[in-house]
């Protein structure tokens, strides 16, 4: 009997099938529409989510994946369409965030020739992708997604990118699924060997520490690793410091919880990092937002690096144990290993700082004076109050990405997304898209300030299409604020192109078919968070907050993390 034969584009949406795909963010255009043909026939089977730009086709992909764990999934056209994953594709591979980005190309006879919409994706996107190949027959194509699947989410996850000329959509090849286990050539872990004496020498040097302290990042959230962590700090009674992807890995009101490390940290966990003797940082990278001056970083401390990626090891920090592993195991490990114990006086210490942020930092956030105009941190107060305890918070960047993350009371895990490595402003409105569809029991909140807002403000038309229910809190202080902030303090208030004349934002979100609120007074303020998170639908409240309001603690930049400022 002969072997039917399929079209190539075809053959990409049975394999995406295979994968277990559940959504595709997309935008369609000509290099692409053999494999969006295809796609029409298989709607019951999988869902397209039009966006309304290509960066916000991958920043959705990148919020699915965040809320989900799985690999998400996106598909735009060749040339500009291409191009506009770029920056999508830099947030991902520096986040750490398994995606699979199908791009359309021109016929491969074009290739080369200055073509309508051609642009040599695979040149562009190397030095931004985990892995990228270009497909021109269509019996490659099966083996190109499975394999790009396979390094997507497997060691370090990240994005990959598949670049599919428009003849290998249109020829006739058969279906072949591989069950990939490895791939000859391509290892997740690094060729340095982990053995059980690194272990061991870690968890010696833990059941030996005076101050010890735990630097949690967003591999325990990849390694879905948080109850091993649970169980390790609760074991050994060590402090536990997340990094700004780290978030939501352990519980905020946790007792051994002592806050958010870097720039614009909690007080207590920067100072003391320089008072450890012992640091076990936990799939961190060790970026220059949590070090500041690396020659001036920890040099009391033995410090234990464990991390699935070994190019991180000993690349910003040198380290005294290196583990190349996935934490999961390695916590499991070191559980079975430290003793019981508690460190009562180290943890005093950071109660004390913790109390001397509250009093000169954090009361005036939460708690301003009548007259003072809104403050962000009063806006996050509300939210915690109202908010689901499933809920998901995300973030664009700037001082809203600041001060919602160190005031959002983290309950579950999976619980925040954000742009922390690129810094990606116009990231928030389309990852919550992303976030929402992935996980439709979870209650959404998209905290945006009036600058990123802007950036991908269309995708507002995504959400009305689809009645996707997100709650998007509009922090505006008609400034580029964390610009700004640096501006005042080191550039002598020379406000250099930073302030903002904003358009009606209501009437932008009404044109969508979205209900929205504009707040300007503190007594209507707790009112229109609580209609605003109680709300069934997709819903934008505006709060117009202090133009110059500063985002402290703050360490300058080129400062220890001992010369934090909290004024």
């Amino acid at each position: 009997m002969e072997e039917k034969l399929f079209s190539g584009s075809e053959i990409v949406i049975k394999t995406l099938l295979n994968e277990k795909v559940k959504y595709i963010f997309g935008y369609p255009g000509g290099a692409i529409m053999p494999i969006y043909d295809s796609l029409h026939d298989y709607t019951k089977f999988i869902s397209h989510i039009l966006m309304r730009h290509e960066q916000g086709v991958i920043h959705a992909a990148q919020g699915y994946a965040r809320v989900t764990g799985n690999v998400g999934v996106c598909f735009t056209t060749s040339g500009p369409g291409a191009t506009n994953l770029v920056t999508g594709l830099a947030d991902a591979l520096i986040d750490s965030t398994p995606i699979v980005c199908i791009t359309g190309q021109v016929s491969s006879n074009l290739l080369g020739t200055d073509a309508f919409q051609e642009t040599n994706i695979i040149d562009i996107s190397i030095p931004v992708t985990k892995w990228n190949i270009q497909v021109i027959r269509a019996i490659d194509i099966c083996t190109s997604i499975q394999k790009g699947f396979f390094i997507a989410k497997n060691g370090r996850p990240g994005p990959v990118l598949i670049d599919i000329t428009k003849n290998a959509q249109l020829q006739k090849s058969k279906i072949i699924f591989n069950n990939l286990n490895k791939i000859k050539n391509y290892n997740i872990f690094s060729d340095i060997k982990n053995s059980d004496e690194k272990i061991k020498e870690a968890a010696n040097v833990i059941n030996n520490s005076k101050k010890p302290l735990i630097l949690a990042g967003q591999g325990i959230i990849l390694a879905d690793a948080e109850e091993e962590l649970i169980k390790f700090v609760e074991k050994t009674g060590i402090p536990v410091a997340n990094t700004l992807l780290g978030l939501g890995s352990i519980f905020t009101k946790h007792n051994l919880y002592v806050g958010m490390l870097g720039m614009h940290g909690n007080y207590g966990p920067n100072i003391l990092t320089n008072k450890s003797d012992v640091i076990l940082a936990i799939g961190m990278r060790f970026d220059d937002r949590v070090t500041g001056n690396i020659n001036k970083y920890a040099k009391k401390a033995k410090i234990i690096h464990i991390d699935i990626d070994h190019s991180e090891i000993n690349k910003n920090i040198l380290c005294h144990i290196p583990i190349v592993e996935n934490c999961k195991v390695s916590l499991i490990k070191l559980n079975h290993l430290v003793n019981k114990s508690s460190h009562k006086k180290w943890l005093n210490q950071f109660h004390y700082f913790m109390n001397k942020e509250k009093n000169i930092v954090i009361k005036k956030d939460i708690n301003p004076k009548k007259e003072r105009m809104i403050t962000m941190g009063e806006v996050m107060k509300w939210i915690n109050l109202y908010k689901h305890n499933n809920a998901v918070l995300v973030t664009d960047v700037g001082q809203h990405q600041m001060v919602a993350s160190r005031y959002f009371n983290f309950i579950e895990k999976k619980s925040q997304i954000t742009s922390g490595g690129l810094g990606t402003m116009g990231f928030a409105l389309p990852a919550s898209i992303g976030a929402k569809l992935g996980s439709s029991n979870r209650q959404i909140l998209c905290v945006v300030g009036d600058g990123g807002f802007q950036m991908t403000i269309q995708e507002m038309g995504t959400i009305m299409e689809y009645n996707i229910s997100i709650k998007i809190i509009l922090l505006n202080n008609n400034f580029l604020g964390m610009v700004r902030q640096w501006q005042q303090l080191f550039f002598n208030k020379r406000y250099s192109f930073t302030k903002l004349k904003n358009p009606d934002f209501i009437k932008i979100a009404n044109a969508y078919n979205i209900e929205a609120k504009k707040v300007y007074k503190r007594k209507y303020l707790e009112i229109s968070i609580k209609k605003a998170l109680y709300d069934n639908n997709p819903f934008l409240l505006e709060v117009v907050v202090e133009k110059e309001d500063n985002v402290f603690p703050m360490i300058p930049s080129g400062s220890s993390v001992e010369e934090i400022r909290l004024t």
